[in-house]
């Protein structure tokens, strides 16, 4: 029975909102009603957790003020788009009321959750039901009730998590563009699963993808007007931006002022933040008006206007969907239906067959370079023999290829996790080097030749275990990959990630993981299934 959570299990949990959110960010991005600017809903929360954990993980893990001021700092610093913002005022609210305290019970987490949803309304002008307001105010409310005479998490998160997928179930018969699609509050779906992947965290229960949901196709080809009128878009530019440097006599009076400025003048604003750092965001057909209002505060930072209408022109023209060029995209070469899934997940926008044995050819990867059709594409070759290809691929494209040199899939999806299409080349670059550097790769395959290697006679047949050089040698799957493992980890390392081959079965990885979580007990152990050839396991240390 779990009762009362430190500053190092509340880091711990909010990771594991963020790895389930990551891993079902297209099945939230599905459930988008029509497009807006601001990126798919899911995405943006992905990028939102994201920058949360970054300042989090960074901060005391011994210290819950630390920790809280991690969460929120890192919430606003990469809330985008509306669903994000919002988010990030839901943990600053969190942050407020979990900072009080050094250990934390279920009376004190449902105060913050009923803190993060006062938070989240007050900085949304006119809040409508049916979104993810409305989620977070009634599992709120929810919590609240039963916190006093509920005070096992597990019990607890088994109850809110129940009420919340029943409001949201609700949440079409609340805002009729949501029924008129045939789906669910996007942004809702996302915060249930960020509490169920704490939840995960706090049982120990592995973290799943869900499936992508049917949507209602509505058929607007005899209702011609309805597409000219853009779905209710009535402000055509989605204005964002940062202001930073904020000029000495401005007052958090002065801030209030610009939200009621900018809702004479559009819709769906927000604005949040303090003396500090402000992020302010508004639909309006006037941004020139917007920066004109956020230059009286002070400097602006990370300025960004979209053309909405424009945008949904774009997407409704009759198979033209996949000619207009985009500024950024990502490519990844991999071997395995279940590793091309999750190199899809994390926004790789094409993934080709290649690896061990089958390397793709310089035509081939200029050629997937081409499909996507973006100015400058990002490539990941997950294989140290693919990187000269992937390079030479630059001379047979107009696209600007920046090749990341993943040697290996831990590496690559390392890279993908830390790629952001917002971000510029330099940064991205930055992070995505820096993202394989701090990753431990290591692999589990068999000798195909009798040989002695790095002091081990091997015969063929033989398991083997890679890291870097050969470093485990057995007959038995399951023995070498924990040897292996016992050799790739230290006092530093917490995680260790599992991408199993096509001949491991789900059940024997299973078995497996549950021996791991015995043996170690204060790692996270994660299992995913990678298909691949040749090699049983991929295996990553972090």
């Amino acid at each position: 029975m779990i009762t009362n959570i430190d500053a190092k299990k509340i880091l711990e949990i909010f990771k594991g909102g963020e790895l389930n959110l990551e891993l079902n960010k297209a099945y939230i991005d599905s459930l988008n009603v029509f497009p807006v600017p601001d990126g798919d809903t899911g995405t943006n929360m992905t990028l939102t957790m994201n920058s949360t954990l970054k300042e989090m993980s960074l901060s005391d893990p011994e210290n819950m003020v630390s920790v809280c001021k991690g969460m929120s700092v890192g919430a606003l610093k990469g809330a985008r788009g509306n669903s994000g913002v919002i988010l990030s005022q839901i943990f600053k609210g969190m942050a407020n009321v979990l900072s009080e305290v050094d250990l934390i019970n279920t009376k004190t987490f449902s105060r913050a959750l009923a803190q993060g949803s006062q938070v989240a309304y007050e900085v949304v002008a006119q809040p409508k039901e049916g979104t993810i307001l409305t989620i977070i105010r009634m599992v709120s409310a929810y919590a609240l009730k039963i916190s006093t005479r509920t005070s096992d998490y597990e019990t607890f998160f088994t109850q809110i998590l129940k009420q919340g997928k029943k409001v949201l179930a609700d949440t079409p018969n609340m805002l009729p563009v949501l029924k008129k699609a045939g789906v669910v509050d996007a942004g809702g779906a996302g915060l249930l699963i960020i509490l169920e992947g704490m939840y995960n965290i706090l049982v120990g229960i592995e973290m799943k993808a869900l499936q992508k949901p049917e949507v209602l196709n509505i058929d607007v080809s005899d209702n011609p007007d309805e597409i000219q009128d853009f779905e209710n878009i009535n402000f055509s530019y989605c204005t964002e931006f940062f202001i930073i440097n904020l000029l000495p006599k401005t007052t958090i009076s002065d801030i209030d002022k610009l939200r009621d400025s900018l809702n004479e003048i559009g819709d769906c604003v927000l604005v949040i933040g303090d003396l500090n750092l402000v992020k302010v965001h508004v639909h309006t057909n006037n941004p020139d008006k917007a920066i004109g209002f956020g230059l009286k505060l002070g400097e602006l930072n990370k300025l960004k206007i979209d053309n909405m209408v424009q945008q949904f022109r774009e997407l409704h023209k009759p198979n033209e969907k996949m000619s207009v060029r985009k500024p950024v995209g990502m490519m990844a070469i991999c071997n395995g239906e279940g590793l091309k899934n999750i190199f899809t997940e994390l926004r790789a926008d094409i993934v080709i067959e290649g690896g061990q044995t089958m390397n793709p050819s310089v035509e081939d990867i200029s050629a997937a370079v081409n499909k996507v059709n973006a100015d400058t594409v990002y490539v990941l070759p997950n294989n140290s023999n693919i990187i000269l290809a992937a390079e030479q691929a630059k001379g047979l494209t107009d696209s600007n290829i920046v090749v990341i040199p993943s040697k290996d899939i831990p590496q690559g999806i390392a890279a993908a996790i830390n790629y952001n299409p917002e971000a510029g080349e330099e940064e991205n670059v930055e992070m995505m080097r820096r993202a394989i550097s701090s990753i431990r790769s290591g692999m589990v395959t068999h000798a195909v030749r009798d040989t002695e290697m790095d002091g081990y006679e091997l015969h063929d047949g033989d398991i083997i275990g890679i890291y870097g050089n050969i470093a485990a040698k057995g007959d038995n799957i399951k023995q070498v990959t924990k040897d292996l493992i016992s050799k790739m980890i230290d006092e530093d390392s917490s995680t260790v990630t599992l991408y199993r081959g096509a001949e491991v079965s789900e059940e024997e990885s299973e078995i497996l993981k549950n021996e791991l979580l015995k043996e170690h007990l204060f790692f996270d152990i994660l299992v995913y299934s990678g298909g691949q050839q040749h090699y049983y396991y991929y295996v990553a240390v972090e």
